[in-house]
Formats: structure tokens, sequence, C-alpha cells
């Protein structure tokens, strides 16, 4: 209810004269006028947002301001300011051999910036943000690869994949040894211990013994006889502590059954060549890229090794 206003006895306040329960005055105590200030400097402040920039929706778009500015026009000047800032880094990456863009610092330093960025949106969805890889996706990280790791062999698993179906890819596999009935579950095992026995790791040594042969008749060819790989045939390293799908006894049995095969895109069918190119610096300069000179003997085992 309603009465007259009075003087609060308690704070010293002039009330409104509303009263609740009989006893429950409302004190009379306007907002401090700074803060009505800022009210209305803000509502002044919109309606010259609405005149000067893009604003309200209307049946055929939306109100363009007197400025007619547009975010998404602003977003295309800044990409394109970009690339007439980078055309030169791009062009000269695009003739030069990626020998000589690694001697460049500057082009190096570049690529590694692009790759970088390209192989967070293409591939870190299978070798993990720091190409550390995981169960069935190699490691970029080490010096174990199963193509190469020089920068022409890495460019070349890059831009044409692994069992992509791109006829420049890597298209070897290995045979499905359970699966098409080539060896027998017994024969499976003693192979796989014999193979974990290639990596000191502990095994049945009957077992492995029996395996040895096995190995040497179905394996050997493209493993090599002390089981060393062959990366003209993609054949991973097996006496090495790094393992793609694990080391345990199943893991190397189910290598076994099955061959794995796994696959990788030609990405030189998704990207274009210096995107390619820059991918490839990139993951080179991980820290497992191989020297050039060092390439051809390198140690034959890594990016897609089917252990």
């Amino acid at each position: 209810m309603s009465q007259g206003k009075k003087i609060d006895e308690v704070t010293g306040v002039e009330t409104t004269g509303h009263v609740w329960d009989g006893d429950i005055y409302e004190l009379n105590k306007p907002l401090p006028r700074w803060w009505l200030y800022t009210f209305y400097i803000s509502i002044l402040w919109a309606i010259g947002y609405w005149i000067v920039y893009p604003a309200w929706p209307t049946i055929n778009g939306y109100t363009k301001g007197v400025l007619n500015y547009s975010q998404r026009d602003q977003v295309k000047q800044d990409i394109e300011a970009w690339k007439s800032g980078h055309a030169k880094y791009r062009t000269q990456i695009a003739q030069m051999s990626l020998a000589d863009i690694r001697k460049n610092d500057e082009l190096f330093q570049f690529s590694i910036a692009g790759g970088g960025a390209l192989f967070g949106e293409n591939c870190a969805g299978c070798h993990g943000r720091g190409a550390q890889g995981g169960i069935g996706y190699p490691n970029l990280n080490d010096d174990d690869w199963l193509w190469g790791g020089d920068l022409d062999k890495i460019h070349q698993t890059i831009a044409f994949g692994i069992r992509s179906g791109n006829p420049n890819a890597h298209d070897s596999a290995m045979p499905r040894f359970g699966t098409d009935k080539v060896l027998d579950e017994a024969q499976i095992r003693d192979t796989a211990n014999f193979v974990r026995s290639l990596s000191h790791l502990d095994v049945d040594q009957e077992a492995a013994k029996r395996g040895a042969q096995i190995f040497a008749d179905n394996c050997a060819a493209c493993h090599g006889d002390q089981g060393k790989g062959n990366q003209d045939m993609g054949a991973p390293n097996l006496t090495d502590a790094i393992w793609l799908y694990g080391s345990s006894q199943e893991a190397v049995m189910q290598s076994i059954r099955t061959g794995r095969g796994g696959a990788m895109p030609a990405w030189s069918e998704r990207l274009d060549p210096v995107a390619v190119k820059m991918l490839t610096l990139f993951v080179y300069s991980l820290g497992g890229g191989q020297a050039e000179a060092a390439s051809a003997s390198a140690p034959a085992a890594g990016a897609d090794k089917p252990k």
C-alpha cells in the first residue's frame, strides 16, 4: 500500500511512501548519477552503432549501415593480404627442390610454420597433435622409417600415400598368413615367438626355434634373414623396440594372421604441390628425418610398419 513520505528513523533516508506489512518501508535511494549517465551513453552508442554498422535483419538481408562495413569482406581482404605477402615464398618453394629449400633458412622456417598448420588440419587426427602416433599410426618423431626418411622419400609417401589407390603409392602388402590359411594357428604362434625374440623380448624358446624355420620359409624374403627389413619392399625392421601395433604375443600374432595393411591418403590429390612440400619439410624437421647422404644406409623401418 502507499502512505505519505517520511524520513526513516534508522537510516535518515526519505521513504517513497510505499510500505508492506505495516512497517516495511521502501527507501528513496535513486541510482548513482554516474551509473545513469553510463546507461544513457550506452543507449546513444547503440543507436549510433545501428546507424553506422550493419545491425538489423530485414526480409531481403540486413541493414548495411552508413559505412557499408562487412566483416566477411574484411576477412577476404586480410586473406588476400596474407597471400600477397607470402606469394614470393610460395613461388620459391614451388620452383626449388626440397634439398635447396632445406638449405635456405628463411624458406625452411616458413615451410615448417605452414607445414605445421597443415599437419594440424590434415594429419593430426591420425598421427596426433605432436606427431607421436598411436596404435596403428606411426610416430613421426623417431628415426625408424618403413619407406625411408630422407626428404624425397617422405615427399613420396605424403604425396601419393600408402595403399591409397594412387598409381604412384607405396603398395606392397604383407600376406595374410592366417586369413588366407597359409599358416595354421600353431605355426603363427611359433613365428610370433621367433619375431619377438628378435627384439629380445621374453618368449617360449622352444616355440621360437620352431618359428625360425617358418620365418625363413615365409618371411625372410621381405624382412631379411636377420629381420632387418627392406625399405624397397616396405618391410619393417623386426629387431628394434618400435612396434606400430604393439609387441605383445597376441598383437604380433594378429599382424601375422591379417597382415594389417594400413593405408594413408595420397595428399597430392587433396593439397596443392606447395602444401605437400611444406608438409614434407615439417615432418622432416620433427627430428626423425634422415640426412639425404645417409638415406641409402639408413635403418629400414618406420612410418607404416605393421609390426
